[in-house]
C-alpha cells in the first residue's frame, strides 16, 4: 500500500487526506468528494503535528503514574460509589465533537444505557445545537437536506453568521471557484464584521449584532407581500404557514422599520429581499453567528420557513444548509452524544424510541426525561448535585461561558476524570484521573461531515506511550462495571455494525438516519469504505460495497419526518430590543475563530507556521473607537464583563462596526496569562437549544498602563517575571514569550530567574535600565534571548531564530550586537514582516516584491511566489496588498518560482 486514506480533524468540512507511506507526507486526497485534494492551512500543516512532545502518555491516579487495572479500576470505583450513594442524576459525561462516532457511540450507550443517566452532552452544544433543534422543530428530524455541490449549482448564496473564508475554505474556494466559471451568481454576505469572506460578496449586509432574527422575519413578511410564495408547496407540505407569514407582516412587514433595527438601510436591504424573492436557485448557509444566540432556533427557523415558503427545500441548488464547526458534530448527532437525544437520532421523551432502543441494548435502564445540557450540567457540578464528572477529548474550561465559575465547579467536585492526548490543557490540571487517549493519526474508525457523508479516519501511525482508543477506554470501565457484556468490542468495525444496526432497527422510513445498509460489512469491508452519504438504508445491502449507493439530498419530496408528512411551522418570539449594552459595559463583543487556529490550540499550537500569522491574542477595534479610548494599536488593553475580564492587544480594524470588537476564542491559560473569552461571556442560552449567546456579550475596554515591552526566546519553559500580561508559542526548538508589564525588570532579576540554565552570559543595559539585551549561553549554545524596552522590541524573528541555532556567529555571517540586537548586520536585507500565506509560507516582503515586479492580479501574485494558490483564505490580504501598492507601469513582470 502506497498510501493511507483518512479524514482532517479540523473542521466540519470533512476533507480527505493521504498519508504517503513512503515519503511520509500528507496530502489532500484527491478522490475525496469534499475537497477533490484541496487542503486548507491547517489541513496542510497537519504533519507539522504529530509529535509526542506534548502527549500525555500514561494515566495518573491523584497525580500519581497508575496501570491501566489501577486507572480503569478507579474510574469504575468512585463511579459506582457515586451511584449507590446519590443515584444516577448524580453523574455526567462531557464529550466532544472531536471523538469518532464509535467512541461517541459507546461513551453514550454505556450511561445512558447501563448507568441510568441521561447526563451527556457535548461540545457540539456549543456550535451546533441551535440547528439540530430547529430542523427537528421544522422538519421533524436533524435532516439536513443539501449538500457541498448546491453551493456551486446555485444562482444565490447567501452567507449569513459565518465568516467561510477563514472558518471552512475549501468549502468557500468551492464556491468562489462557482462564481469565477458564472460570474452572475451573487453572493451575500450577513455580518456585523467585514470579514474577508464579506470583501469577496457582492453584497454585504453589515447588520446590528444580533438582529438576525428581524431580517429574517421580515424577509417572510416580504416574500408574503410581494406574492413571492409557492402556494402549491406551502398547502401540500406545511402545517401553519399561513399564520406565520401573517404574524410576520404584522410585526415586521415595515421594510424602513426592519432595516432601522437591522443598522441598514432601506435600499441595502430591499437589494436583498428582491433578490432572494426573485432567485429560485437559492442556498442559505448558517452558522455560528445564528446558533450562538438567545433566539438562535427562532432565527434558524425563520430561515428554514423561508426556504419553506418558496419550495426551496433539498433540491439541487436550493436548500438551507447548516454548516458544522466541528470534525464530527454530525457523528455525535447521529449516536444521541446530546443530553436530549437518543442513539440514531431518536427521541429520549419518545416511549416507542426507548423501548426500540432499550430492546436493542437488551438493557432496561434508559432514563425517561432528557438530561442537563452542557451549560446547566456545569451549573450542577458547582451546586454539588453532580458528584462525578468524565470529560472527554475536549477542554470546557476554556469553551465554556462564565469560563472562571467552570474552574471553581471542577475544583470542588468529588471526582473529575479527563480523557486527553495533551499533557497540558486548562481542563486537564482539574483531573482527578488523566487517562491517555489516542491522538488522531492513531485512531481508527468514522466521522461524519456537514453535508452527511460518512468517512473513514485510519491509523497511520502507532499509539503513542500507553494511549488507547478512547472507545477501549470506555469498554474497559464498563467491564469493571460488569456490564462486559455489552461492550465486548474487538475493533472499531464491531462498534460500527451495531451503530449502523440500530439505525435501521424497525426504521422502513421512519426515521432519517439509516445506514442499515452499512451493518453488515464485514471487517476488510470496513476498512475499505469510501466516503457515502447517509441515508443509505438496508434495502441496498450488498455483498458489493461499491454497489452502495448514498443519498446527497433529502427532503426534496417534501415529504418530513414528522407525524403527517409536513413540515412543522411553530411561532417565534421576536425580542422587543436587542441591546445587552449598558453605561457601565457599553461595547458589543463577538467572538469566533481566526484563520490558522483551532479550538483551544493544542493541536494548532504545535506548528510554527500556524503561530506566524497571529501570534497573540488580541481585540479588534474600529479606529474611531480606539481614537475615542486613547487606544493605540499594539496597547495592552484589559477587557471586562460582568463576569470577567481578559488582557490582550489592541488590532484595529476598519471593519468592525463602530461599538462593536471581536476577539478569538483560541488562547488559554497555556498559552497567555488572562486570554479565556470563556470569562467573558454570560451563561445567556436560547431557551430551546441550551447553545449560549456568544456573539452578543456586553464588555468595557481600558489600556492597561505597562512600563515596557519585552520578547523572551527560549529553549525551555522558564520562570517569567512579574508583568500584566504574556502570551506563548512555540517555534521549532524555541519557545517565544510576549510580555508587558510595570514593575523593575533588571539584569540581575533575569540572572537570578535563568540561571541554572546558562552558564554564560552576554549583555547590554542602558544606564536607566529602560533597553536590556540578554543572551544566555549554555553547553549545547544558545538557551536563551531577552529584550525589554518601552516599546515592543522590534527584531527580524525568522532571521533571529536560525541564528540562534546556529554554533557560532561566523556560521551565519553575523555579529554579536547584531545577535542581541535580533536584527542581521547587513542593513540592506529585507525583513520578511508579516505572514501572508501559512501554507506555502509566503511573508509579505515576498508579495511585495511580486507587486513591485509587476504582478498586479492575484493570479499573476500566485504563479511568482504561490500565495493564494492553495487554501485561498490570504487571497483578501492579497488583495489588500495589491490595492495599497498598485505596480507603476512598466515592463510585464518576469514571475518565477
Amino acid at each position: 500500500m502506497n498510501s493511507i486514506r483518512t479524514t482532517c480533524p479540523y473542521c466540519g468540512v470533512g476533507c480527505g487526506l493521504q498519508m504517503d507511506s513512503k515519503s511520509s507526507e500528507l496530502l489532500g486526497d484527491t478522490q475525496h468528494p469534499a475537497n477533490g485534494g484541496r487542503l486548507c492551512v491547517k489541513g496542510s500543516a497537519l504533519a507539522e503535528t504529530l509529535g509526542s512532545q506534548s502527549r500525555l502518555l500514561q494515566p495518573r491516579v491523584d497525580g500519581l503514574l497508575a496501570s491501566w487495572d489501577h486507572a480503569t479500576s478507579e474510574v469504575a470505583k468512585r463511579l459506582e460509589k457515586t451511584l449507590k450513594r446519590y443515584g444516577p442524576e448524580s453523574v455526567a459525561f462531557y464529550v466532544s465533537g472531536q471523538l469518532l462516532t464509535e467512541d461517541y457511540y459507546v461513551a453514550n450507550k454505556l450511561i445512558k444505557g447501563f448507568l441510568g443517566s441521561a447526563n451527556i452532552d457535548t461540545n457540539s452544544r456549543l456550535c451546533m445545537s441551535t440547528a439540530v433543534a430547529a430542523h427537528k422543530r421544522v422538519f421533524g428530524s436533524d435532516t439536513v437536506p443539501g449538500c457541498y455541490e448546491d453551493l456551486e449549482l446555485a444562482d444565490l448564496v447567501v452567507l449569513t453568521g459565518s465568516n467561510m473564508a477563514w472558518t471552512h475554505p475549501v468549502v468557500f474556494q468551492r464556491l468562489m471557484a462557482a462564481k469565477q466559471q458564472r460570474p452572475e451568481m451573487t453572493i451575500v454576505v450577513i455580518d456585523p464584521r467585514r470579514t474577508v469572506t464579506a470583501e469577496q460578496a457582492d453584497l454585504h449586509l453589515q447588520i446590528a449584532p444580533g438582529s438576525d432574527v428581524w431580517l429574517f422575519d421580515g424577509l417572510l413578511a416580504y416574500l408574503g407581500t410581494h406574492d413571492a410564495l409557492d402556494r402549491q408547496y406551502i398547502d401540500q407540505h406545511t402545517n401553519g404557514m399561513d399564520d406565520m407569514i401573517a404574524a410576520s407582516q404584522a410585526r415586521s412587514g415595515n421594510l424602513g422599520e426592519i432595516a432601522g433595527c437591522c443598522g441598514l438601510t432601506a435600499e441595502e436591504l430591499a437589494a436583498f429581499y428582491q433578490k432572494f424573492a426573485q432567485t429560485q436557485s437559492t442556498v442559505t448557509v448558517f452558522s455560528q453567528g445564528i446558533n450562538q444566540s438567545a433566539h438562535g432556533v427562532d432565527q434558524a427557523s425563520l430561515i428554514l420557513y423561508c426556504h419553506l415558503v418558496t419550495g426551496r427545500v433539498g433540491k439541487p441548488g436550493s436548500s438551507p444548509f447548516s454548516i458544522t464547526g466541528q470534525p464530527n458534530a454530525m457523528g455525535g448527532r447521529e449516536v444521541g452524544g446530546l443530553a436530549n437525544m437518543l442513539a440514531a437520532h431518536m427521541d429520549i421523551d419518545n416511549t416507542e424510541h426507548r423501548a426500540l432502543v432499550g430492546e436493542f441494548w437488551r438493557s432496561d435502564k434508559l432514563p425517561e426525561k432528557p438530561g442537563l445540557k452542557a451549560v446547566d450540567m456545569f451549573r450542577a457540578v458547582a451546586d454539588g448535585k453532580i458528584k462525578f464528572i468524565w470529560i472527554m477529548a475536549t477542554n470546557p474550561v476554556v469553551s465554556l461561558p462564565e469560563s472562571d465559575t467552570i474552574i471553581r465547579a471542577l475544583a470542588g467536585c468529588d471526582h473529575v476524570v479527563v480523557s486527553d492526548c495533551v499533557a497540558d490543557t486548562d481542563t486537564l490540571r482539574l483531573a482527578h484521573i488523566q487517562l491517555p487517549a489516542a491522538a488522531w493519526g492513531e485512531k481508527n474508525g468514522t466521522v461524519t461531515n456537514s453535508e452527511r457523508c460518512i468517512s473513514r479516519q485510519r491509523a497511520f501511525l502507532p499509539l503513542s506511550g500507553q494511549a488507547l482508543p478512547d472507545w477501549q477506554i470506555i469498554s474497559r470501565v464498563a467491564e469493571k462495571l460488569g456490564y462486559g457484556h455489552a461492550f465486548d468490542y474487538h475493533c472499531a468495525a464491531d462498534i460500527f455494525r451495531e451503530h449502523a444496526a440500530l439505525s435501521g432497527h424497525q426504521n422502513n422510513g421512519s426515521r432519517d438516519f439509516d445506514i442499515g445498509a452499512l451493518a453488515t460489512l464485514s471487517n476488510a469491508e470496513y476498512d475499505q469504505l469510501t466516503p457515502i452519504q447517509w441515508p443509505v438504508p438496508a434495502h441496498q445491502a450488498s455483498v458489493f460495497l461499491t454497489q452502495l449507493q448514498g443519498t446527497s439530498r433529502m427532503l426534496a419530496d417534501g415529504r418530513f419526518f414528522t407525524r403527517d408528512g409536513r413540515a412543522n411551522v411553530v411561532p417565534v418570539n421576536i425580542p422587543a430590543t436587542l441591546d445587552v449594552t449598558d453605561v457601565d459595559f457599553p461595547f458589543v463583543l463577538n467572538t469566533g475563530r481566526i484563520r490558522d487556529q483551532w479550538h483551544t490550540m493544542t493541536r494548532t499550537g504545535l506548528s510554527s507556521r500556524l503561530q506566524r500569522h497571529i501570534s497573540e491574542p488580541f481585540v479588534e477595534l474600529n479606529p474611531k473607537d480606539m481614537t475615542e479610548l486613547n487606544i493605540a494599536e499594539g496597547t495592552i488593553v484589559k477587557v471586562s464583563s460582568v463576569h470577567g475580564h481578559c488582557v490582550v492587544r489592541a488590532r484595529p480594524q476598519p471593519g468592525q462596526a463602530v461599538g462593536c470588537v471581536f476577539m478569538p476564542i483560541h488562547w488559554n491559560d497555556c498559552f497567555a496569562s488572562k486570554a479565556r473569552v470563556g470569562a467573558l461571556a454570560p451563561s445567556r442560552v436560547d431557551p430551546y437549544s441550551g447553545q449560549p449567546a456568544f456573539k452578543q456579550i456586553a464588555v468595557k475596554l481600558q489600556a492597561v498602563n505597562v512600563q515596557w515591552h519585552a520578547l523572551l526566546i527560549a529553549r525551555t519553559t522558564l520562570p517569567l517575571p512579574e508583568n500584566q500580561y504574556w502570551s506563548r508559542r512555540q517555534m521549532g526548538d524555541w519557545q517565544v514569550v510576549t510580555l508587558a508589564g510595570t514593575e523593575p525588570v533588571s539584569m540581575n532579576t533575569c540572572r537570578t530567574l535563568w540561571g541554572e540554565h546558562v552558564t554564560a552570559w552576554t549583555e547590554v543595559e542602558d544606564d536607566d535600565g529602560e533597553h536590556l539585551r540578554l543572551l544566555g549561553t549554555g553547553e549545547n549554545g544558545a538557551q536563551l534571548w531577552f529584550a525589554k524596552a518601552p516599546q515592543p522590541p522590534q527584531i527580524d524573528e525568522s532571521w533571529l531564530l536560525d541564528a540562534l541555532l546556529a554554533e557560532d556567529a561566523a556560521a551565519t555571517s553575523m555579529s554579536m550586537p547584531a545577535l542581541l540586537l535580533g536584527i542581521p548586520a547587513d542593513q540592506s536585507a529585507q525583513q520578511a514582516g508579516p505572514l501572508v500565506c501559512s501554507c506555502h509560507n509566503v511573508y509579505q516582503s515576498t508579495v511585495m516584491a511580486a507587486i513591485d515586479a509587476g504582478c498586479d492580479e492575484v493570479e499573476k501574485v500566485g504563479s511568482c511566489c504561490r500565495a493564494g494558490t492553495n487554501c485561498g483564505s490570504c487571497i483578501p490580504e492579497i488583495k489588500r496588498l495589491l490595492a495599497e501598492n498598485q505596480p507603476a507601469e512598466a515592463e510585464e513582470a518576469v514571475c518565477c518560482h
